[in-house]
């Protein structure tokens, strides 16, 4: 159940801020743990509601003896608030990623991944990267006729909209809000090419809209896929797809003729590298033909709320993750060097990268990728509301 408010919803858990950690050097076990949070909420990827970075008072929980701290942490409910956006394609010059536009239809993701890196995004609005960011969602009502509007413009020059980039087009609200649904239906109409990534088995609701545009060279999908381990899976994507649902979601696309990418992403040193042949071989099994991975990135919030998360659930492992990241990363949390913050750097990196390029290479997953059309490119009349769905 959803609850539709306005910004002026009551309360969430407090939020807190400073870093727990020195940023920069070697930790230790008992460093570590010293960031232990005293409960967690469940179905929730964060432990915390951290302080954003852009807010001048800090609040900070407070034991009085009455155990009130964790009477608070039961189940928290989902709050959708609507978001009248001005712009509905946002565009990028990212030198390191491989389109220069994305539409998303929604702001915060229920998924609740705490690795997530579009976390920070919420402390624009003066929320948390932790909790509010997978339990405060904004959708954006009016991205359909946003979007229409701006496929029409006469200097519109078509190329590839990344549908979804920075939270999943297919979490949970969409089953409701079908809005990612029906912006698929404008792109359809539009012979406009799409590229979606998501790690939800709802995509295969759409495979009716994809399917045609894939044959018509006007689509790609990409699954994102961490773990093979189910257990380790809820705890770290609580909401997100089962990774066997994902897999079976990469085959029902694979049968539609839709070309399946798999992302196993992120790859998180001391915690589930060692399972990247695995994870490449399960995805070919079902139908991916391409696959790709990105490092832990740790920008701004998230390397505290990765830290909480990694002393609640695999505390004798913490430290060994953050010392593993570090080493990529120059000695500190993140570098967010093009290039460099998308894969690291140092040994570790590489021997990633290597592991990673010779299995692809063994499975045939290491194709370069086709390019959608944009020649097909046409601007629909909209009467009353109907659009021709031919492609």
């Amino acid at each position: 159940m959803f609850l539709i408010c306005s910004i002026s919803c009551g309360l969430f858990p407090i939020m807190r801020t400073g870093q727990k950690l020195s940023p920069k050097g070697r930790v230790t076990l008992m460093d570590t743990n010293a960031a232990q949070e005293r409960f967690e909420h469940r179905g929730r990827g964060a432990i915390s509601n951290q302080t954003g970075r852009y807010e001048k008072q800090t609040h900070h929980a407070f034991d009085d003896g009455w155990g009130t701290i964790e009477d608070d942490a039961g189940r928290l409910e989902t709050v959708l608030m609507k978001d009248t956006a001005r712009k509905i394609i946002t565009y990028n010059k990212s030198p390191d990623i491989s389109f220069d536009r994305t539409v998303n239809p929604y702001r915060g993701c229920e998924h609740g991944c705490i690795y997530c890196f579009a976390r920070p995004t919420h402390t624009w609005e003066g929320l948390s990267a932790g909790l509010d960011f997978e339990s405060k969602l904004f959708y954006k009502e009016n991205a359909v006729e946003l979007l229409k509007r701006e496929l029409s413009k006469p200097d519109y020059v078509p190329r590839v909209i990344a549908l979804g980039m920075n939270t999943d087009a297919y979490q949970p609200v969409e089953r409701d809000q079908r809005l990612t649904r029906e912006l698929l239906e404008v792109l359809y109409a539009y012979r406009h090419p799409v590229s979606l990534l998501t790690k939800s088995a709802l995509i295969q609701r759409d495979i009716d809209l994809i399917a045609p545009m894939a044959k018509a060279g006007l689509a790609r999908v990409g699954v994102s896929i961490t773990t093979l381990d189910r257990t380790l899976s809820r705890k770290m994507e609580p909401r997100a797809a089962t990774p066997q649902r994902r897999l079976d979601t990469m085959r029902a696309l694979a049968d539609a003729g839709i070309p399946v990418t798999a992302m196993t992403a992120p790859i998180i040193p001391g915690l589930n590298d060692h399972e990247i042949e695995s994870l490449l071989e399960a995805v070919s099994d079902h139908g991916a033909t391409r696959a790709g991975y990105v490092m832990l990135r740790l920008p701004y919030e998230i390397k505290d709320l990765i830290l909480e998360w990694l002393v609640q659930h695999v505390p004798d492992r913490a430290a060994r993750v953050i010392n593993l990241v570090r080493e990529m990363r120059g000695g500190k949390d993140y570098d967010p060097t093009w290039h460099e913050r998308m894969r690291g750097g140092g040994p570790m990196a590489d021997m990633i990268s290597k592991r990673f390029g010779r299995a692809i290479a063994k499975l045939d997953m290491n194709h370069p990728v086709e390019p959608l059309r944009t020649d097909l490119f046409r601007v629909v009349e909209d009467k009353g509301g109907q659009m021709r769905l031919d492609v």
